[in-house]
């Protein structure tokens, strides 16, 4: 085997007795150029790379660190954990007796933005830094993390969407058929309470009254299934909506008016339980490209749910307003509010909290606001209410300030 080249500062070790002043001063300044190009390269890397000593204490870390958890220039001295409290070091700082000298984590980290991250974590020889310590690798996946949950999410989208063909054909023209005959039989019961009764007969009085609470309770029969009916029509509308979509269709258009149409086609219903609406429109929002159609039906749809979230004597506002980079319009309900660990699967198909609900109408109101190249935002606190805020891109992009800035990049 060729034996490995010895590197300069072995060279330089190996004969620093025999240098004079000059061949020392030329050594330190080679030092001093390699440590500067090492320097820059390591702040080039995307990933952070934090060096730790035995004891979690930090004795290096790249700029990439800064971005991604935070550590400031001088926070060489911190203990790890001040930045990374998920991390466990008593687990990292051990050595592996069984030769197992990598570890990986997974973990997600909120300050200074809400990153999720792989950490590498390896121990080093203690002669290279003088005591033992591990060299920590921070790699942001967020990225990564988000394309497969859109992956995972297309994917779900394709299995309903071949659902779907078979659902409508299945279901919807047994629908219609029932509809049609439901139909026949309500008119015939019609053409029986518009007979005129035969001449009345001795002891054939009962019998007259009973014919008619059984035509009455016929009557309630068909209104029932005629809901129903209604009812699944309307879960296989949605289904279909929410699986095959129309194109959006932008067009410059103000956002108030999609909301003050959506509030009169909704208003009856709105009186009719009782609900108070607030409405706080921005003044001379900027036109913004939607499609009207779709818009409204997310209003319609985010509507409907306060509404049911909320008893008699609710309150509903509407509000819409502007941004430097578009417009937004929230719905707000005085409702029960939605518990944390819901939140997180209220946009999930056939997911829902209500029970009547069908778990597809805020999954049409993300297709449609992302089709937009828009975001959707939800706060909700239980016993108190719910908000969801839509942003929509504006047609004219305001610029940008930066904040001034002080100190050596």
């Amino acid at each position: 085997m060729v034996a490995p080249k010895s590197s300069f500062l072995d060279k330089v070790l190996g004969r620093i007795g025999r240098l004079d002043a000059e061949g020392l001063q030329t050594v330190v300044q080679r030092l001093a150029r390699e440590r500067n190009f090492l320097e820059m390269l390591f702040n080039t890397i995307e990933d952070g790379i934090l060096v730790v000593d035995e004891n979690g204490q930090v004795l290096y870390f790249n700029q990439a660190v800064t971005q991604l958890i935070g550590l400031q220039s001088g926070g060489e001295g911190s203990h790890i954990a001040d930045y990374l409290p998920e991390l466990d070091w008593e687990k990292i700082s051990k050595t592996d007796e069984a030769g197992e000298r990598v570890m990986r984590h997974e973990f997600e980290v909120h300050y200074p933005r809400t990153r999720f991250l792989r950490l590498y974590a390896a121990p080093l020889d203690g002669t290279a830094i003088g005591s033992s310590g591990v060299a920590l690798i921070l790699h942001d996946a967020t990225e990564a993390r988000q394309k497969t949950f859109e992956a995972i999410e297309s994917e779900r989208v394709q299995a309903l969407t071949l659902l779907a063909a078979s659902v409508a054909h299945e279901i919807g023209n047994p629908l219609n058929a029932l509809h049609i005959h439901l139909q026949l039989m309500e008119r015939g019961l019609k053409k029986l309470k518009s007979e005129e009764a035969p001449a009345p007969r001795k002891g054939v009085l009962h019998s007259t009254s009973s014919q008619q609470e059984t035509v009455g309770r016929l009557e309630q029969y068909l209104d029932v299934c005629k809901g129903e009916i209604a009812r699944l029509d309307y879960i296989i509308t949605q289904f279909l909506q929410a699986i095959r979509p129309a194109p959006v269709q932008l067009k410059l258009a103000p956002l108030n008016d999609v909301v003050e149409k959506t509030l009169e086609l909704l208003r009856p219903e709105l009186e009719n339980r009782g609900l108070t609406v607030k409405t706080k429109l921005g003044r001379q929002l900027t036109a913004t490209p939607i499609d009207a159609t779709q818009m409204q039906q997310v209003l319609v749809n985010l509507i409907k749910n306060a509404m049911q979230a909320m008893s008699r004597g609710g309150t509903l506002t509407l509000q819409t307003g502007e941004a430097s980079d578009g417009v937004w319009v929230s719905v707000a309900d005085t409702g029960g509010g939605i518990p944390q660990e819901q939140i997180a699967r209220i946009f999930e198909p056939f997911y829902t909290t209500k029970k009547k609900g069908t778990g597809l109408g805020l999954m049409i109101v993300q297709r449609i606001v992302r089709a937009h190249g828009g975001k959707i935002e939800v706060e909700s606190r239980v016993g108190q209410g719910t908000t969801f805020r839509i942003w929509l891109p504006s047609h004219e992009r305001k610029p940008k300030l930066l904040q001034e800035t002080t100190g050596k990049v």
